[in-house]
């Protein structure tokens, strides 16, 4: 039995939403975020009860088991978590509904960057991932409509090669200098008072502050001990996304006001100006306004300078002879790209022509191309696509594919 059919032969209370009405349906004011509550007492939170719809969570537990991930600190993975759910899945929503639940610590996991140097992500159980997902599913179409039309980050529509095509744009109007803003483990550095006052000021609802306090709390197991997390909304978590949109919304609130031609995806922002100068001050302007946020802005890879010696979201511009503005696949990118498809492609393998081309699906274009992919695949020949150098050229009956196409 799946996930989705215990969930439809669950009993009409543990599923369905109860009606609600009078002071219950209303959201609760702020200062209740951090009131005790009677354990059989419920937080009246009219968007815990949307999340927990039997529809919603049957979506988030669809989209929970297609990204797959490991196991968090219980060691279940998808199908143990099922299960378990079956029995386990109503006293667990009571919790929630009563603000008394408490989400498992995130299990620490650490990968290489690109560049050098670790990235830091925490794992949580596959349970507060379905229940985090069922809760992104609530509050971003509530929140997205309210960020900024240039933050293209992890947003519902909206995708990397849309910004990078923005950013072009920018540079064709003659912005030819940017403001690259590089934030020191942004992740790792979020202030939790500050996030939730920034939340609190968009959704009234105590009960999902409250929840989305819990998280934010859970700690990260490290060799088998729990640490308390004081900031920090470490990557893994479904949520995570959203609420660095809501923590650095009011910063590109600031450059729409001030007329600035921007784009931010994530954490990485550019900010493009016509001259050195005009650079200097938005660049002093934001090292404020994340210093009020308790950000840092790494200086060793910020800076002020020319678009055209500058990468965003791997890409880098170039001024073609008649004045357009070019964009192509960084160097540094390109090369690592073509490191990995040598390591897949390589002859004593011992692999089979099906299974390398199952490893190569991943890192190749699958599908419809997006409006942003269209526009910079017309932009310049450099932009790759099929097996990612340019040529187009990709079929799981032609052996050595990918490897003519990075010159092997």
């Amino acid at each position: 039995m799946t996930m989705c059919e215990a969930m439809r032969q669950m009993p009409a209370s543990a599923g369905r939403v109860p009606e609600v009405s009078g002071e219950a349906a209303r959201a609760r004011t702020s200062d209740e975020a951090l009131r005790p509550r009677h354990e059989t007492e419920n937080t009246g939170s009219a968007l815990l009860l949307a999340a927990l719809t039997r529809e919603n969570l049957q979506q988030a537990w669809k989209r929970v088991r297609a990204n797959k991930g490991a196991a968090g600190v219980d060691g279940r993975d998808i199908p143990e978590t099922a299960r378990y759910l079956k029995i386990a899945w109503p006293e667990i929503r009571q919790h929630v509904l009563q603000g008394t639940y408490r989400p498992s610590p995130v299990r620490r996991v650490t990968i290489p960057k690109p560049d050098g140097g670790e990235r830091e992500l925490g794992i949580p159980t596959v349970t507060d991932r379905l229940i985090q997902q069922a809760l992104l599913q609530v509050l971003q179409p509530i929140l997205d409509p309210t960020f900024s039309e240039y933050s293209f980050g992890f947003r519902p529509g909206r995708s990397a090669q849309e910004a990078v095509v923005r950013a072009q744009a920018d540079v064709q109007s003659g912005c030819r200098i940017v403001v690259d803003v590089d934030l020191e483990k942004f992740f790792d550095r979020v202030n939790h008072d500050i996030l939730i006052d920034r939340l609190q000021k968009r959704i009234g609802d105590a009960g999902v502050i409250r929840l989305i306090r819990a998280y934010l709390n859970s700690g990260i197991m490290r060799d088998g001990i729990v640490v308390s997390r004081y900031q920090g909304t470490p990557q893994g978590g479904p949520l995570s996304p959203l609420l660095a949109n809501v923590l650095l919304d009011e910063v590109d609130k600031e450059l729409e006001r001030r007329g600035d031609c921007f784009v931010r995806y994530a954490d990485d922002a550019n900010v493009y100006v016509r001259s050195q100068r005009a650079g200097e001050r938005v660049m002093a302007l934001l090292r404020k306004m994340y210093a009020k946020l308790h950000l840092t802005v790494n200086e060793t890879k910020s800076a002020v300078a020319s678009a055209f010696g500058r990468k965003f979201l791997g890409f880098s511009f170039w001024l073609a002879p008649k004045g357009e503005i070019k964009c192509g696949v960084a160097t540094k990118p390109l090369a690592t790209y073509k490191q990995r498809i040598r390591q897949l492609t390589q002859r004593s393998g011992g692999r089979s022509m099906v299974e390398v081309v199952e490893r190569l699906r991943p890192l190749c274009w699958v599908g419809k191309p997006t409006s942003g992919y269209r526009k910079l695949r017309t932009s310049g020949e450099r932009w790759t696509s099929g097996c990612g150098t340019g040529c187009g050229r990709f079929s799981s009956s032609t052996g050595n594919v990918a490897r003519r196409c990075t010159g092997n």
